[in-house]
């Protein structure tokens, strides 16, 4: 893959999402790193290595309350 190319992505719907439009989707590139998207919003994506989206849910962990 060339330094400009990017690779086709493969979504997939969170499993904790509700049905519609409302959901969170990603994708794992060939890279090693993992993409976030709103569906409603797929054009915005969010690119994580595998540490900063353990940060990422850690930390949102941490702040909903009454989450298990």
């Amino acid at each position: 893959m060339k330094g400009s190319e990017v690779p086709t992505l493969h979504w997939q719907k969170s499993s904790y999402s509700s049905e519609g439009n409302n959901c969170v989707e990603l994708a794992t590139a060939p890279d090693g790193t993992i993409h976030l998207r709103e569906s409603d919003d797929p054009t915005t994506t969010l690119t994580l290595r595998p540490s900063g989206l353990h940060s990422l849910l850690a930390a949102t962990r941490r702040e909903i309350p009454n989450r298990p």
